[in-house]
């Protein structure tokens, strides 16, 4: 089954916090800041930038990197995702995606792969 490869544009404001963009988003805006190394990772990501437009799938994409789920028992919800290397650099960076991302996927996927566009 294939799926289709969604972006999603991340932007950080003047105070240095990212947030991703969903205008579609109900809840608090507190709820999409990118916090606990997934501002981290989008600093590398992003190279400098303010803005980051990353391409998403559960499934494997040309030159995507995965993001790997190893705990999904949190008292705070969503996952611990590990990002072991990203454009051939080892980073091993933990990071904490939150129950946005269920609201995204519909679910905590085991393996999220991305791609800056």
């Amino acid at each position: 089954m294939e799926q289709t490869i969604r972006t999603f544009k991340f932007e950080k404001e003047k105070s240095g916090r990212w947030y991703i963009v969903l205008p579609q988003w109900t809840g608090k805006k507190a709820d999409l800041e990118m916090v606990q190394g997934a501002d981290k990772m989008l600093d590398h990501v992003g190279e400098g930038a303010n803005e980051v437009t990353l391409a998403l799938n559960e499934q494997p994409f040309f030159e995507a990197t995965p993001l790997t789920l190893y705990d999904d028992n949190l008292p705070v919800g969503g996952g611990m995702y590990l990002l072991n290397q990203y454009e051939g650099v080892e980073l091993n960076q933990q990071l904490w995606l939150c129950a946005v991302t269920e609201h995204v996927f519909g679910h905590l996927p085991q393996v999220i792969y991305f791609k800056r566009v």
